[in-house]
């Protein structure tokens, strides 16, 4: 689905964000609402040789894979009016044309019982694209986020703000696969950093 496809008709719109966004939007929004989507998983299995590494050494940044059985939680931003228009530009730039993602939509369900569920757009790196990594251990990711650099800072930034964001933010939730290669990168960095 294309973005334009989206706004037809809507004064409204909302945007999940299950990575970077969580906490560095970068746009202009009405206001933003902790919750989850259900069936996919979110796995540091997309290369990025922009924001979080380079050509020569991809840093590893998260994507959604599709798996019935779990939800992910992030943050859903409502973008309205001119905002709409503004946001999916920049969005456009910073996930699809410099992150190799494609749009969704999906059902966002807020925190909180008494919400109802929105439908919102959201980014997915998918395995055809060119710098898509796969699957690894959480030693074998983390070894590679620790030592990659990229236009937005370090790639273990990226980790750490992630598992700080799901920690404080969603602390009754287990991200196993993120605590995992936290706890992987925490113990591979005194061996990186020497005595």
């Amino acid at each position: 689905m294309k973005p334009q496809d989206i706004l037809s008709g809507k004064n409204s719109l909302w945007i999940f964000g299950y990575g970077s966004l969580v906490w560095k939007p970068d746009f202009k929004y009405k206001r933003s609402k902790i919750g989850y989507i259900t069936g996919y998983k979110r796995r540091f299995w997309h290369g990025d040789n922009f924001h979080r590494g380079d050509d020569e050494m991809l840093g590893r940044v998260v994507t959604l894979i599709e798996d019935d059985d779990v939800c992910t939680w992030g943050v859903a931003f409502e973008v309205i009016g001119a905002q709409m228009e503004e946001c999916l530009k920049y969005l456009n730039v910073r996930e699809a044309v410099r992150g190799g993602y494609v749009t969704k939509v999906v059902e966002f369900f807020p925190r909180g019982q008494e919400e109802s569920p929105v439908l919102a757009l959201v980014y997915i790196a998918t395995p055809d694209n060119p710098i898509y990594l796969g699957p690894a251990t959480a030693e074998e990711i983390a070894a590679q986020i620790i030592v990659c650099k990229g236009k937005s800072g370090h790639n273990i930034e990226y980790l750490l703000r992630l598992a700080e964001f799901m920690r404080t933010t969603c602390p009754d939730v287990e991200d196993t696969h993120l605590f995992s290669i936290e706890a992987a990168a925490v113990a591979l960095l005194p061996m990186l950093l020497g005595p």
